[in-house]
């Protein structure tokens, strides 16, 4: 079966793409592997130049769809779903894959997180994804599907992740609230995919991050981590029809490290 991921043809947006270890490109030239036009909504100007110099350097034909939006302006956010909405509707799918936190002071203890850092950063990471499907709204097909990048659990308390585990606890809530208020007048699906540690440009600006990742590698069944690629695989997958049974669901790729954390092999190196 040639598409039977059945997305040949299907219009996709892609909030988020920065370079080209984001998760946002991967899920990008991965939906265009199985036919998918992608339009591309990034932060800035800077960020449009590099998505347009990784499409070029990609042969990608025809002028490429890419889109400023910073999502921190609801103005911009209205502005950018009325334009994919009129050049490029119906919309069948869209991702999100946006977060940001500022460590710009260095880790602190979590009770001592700045409040101005803590709101800036669930706007960004976790309300975006509301508005952005409240602005789409119109410009959905009926049964399209929307998926964001969460993280494999909230309930470890990671100290270098700062306050981004609460964030993403609050952006895996709202993909149930979403799923449940758009089901009242669409089909539109809300899903959130869930990977372990990766390597991503955005990882290495955690303090720490190194570390971790390298212990995750080692708790992971199969001691090789995730790959971004799997991640992108995931969210075509869920963007896709074939899917179609699955909405308000989180959907964790972590190789297994959620269950193996008593693995004979780590635990040795702790005598």
């Amino acid at each position: 079966m040639s598409d039977f991921l059945q997305l040949d043809g299907k219009n996709i947006v892609v909030v988020g793409a920065a370079n080209r270890k984001s998760v946002a490109w991967f899920a990008a030239n991965t939906l265009e592997e199985a036919g998918a036009r992608v339009i591309h909504v990034v932060r800035d100007d800077e960020r449009r130049a590099e998505i347009e110099g990784l499409l070029a350097k990609r042969g990608a034909g025809g002028a490429p769809a890419i889109h400023v939006c910073n999502v921190e302006s609801q103005q911009e956010i209205d502005d950018v779903a009325k334009a994919v909405g009129a050049k490029h509707g119906p919309i069948h799918g869209l991702v999100h894959s946006i977060a940001f936190a500022n460590y710009s002071e260095g880790l602190k203890p979590f009770h001592e997180t700045n409040r101005d850092d803590f709101l800036q950063a669930v706007n960004i990471s976790a309300f975006s994804l509301v508005a952005l499907a409240n602005a789409f709204k119109p410009h959905f097909d009926p049964q399209a599907s929307v998926v964001t990048i969460g993280i494999s659990t909230t309930r470890m308390a990671a100290e270098n992740y700062g306050y981004m585990a609460p964030i993403k606890a609050a952006l895996h809530s709202s993909v149930v609230f979403l799923a449940k208020s758009f089901s009242a007048d669409t089909q539109v699906r809300f899903n959130a995919v869930c990977p372990g540690l990766l390597k991503t440009s955005a990882s290495a600006g955690i303090p720490g991050y190194l570390d971790s990742y390298l212990f995750a590698e080692q708790a992971t069944l199969r001691k090789q981590a995730l790959t971004t690629q799997e991640v992108a695989n995931a969210v075509a997958f869920m963007l896709s029809p074939r899917s179609s049974g699955i909405n308000a669901q989180q959907i964790v790729l972590d190789a297994g490290m959620g269950t193996n954390f008593f693995d004979k092999d780590i635990v040795e190196k702790l005598r």
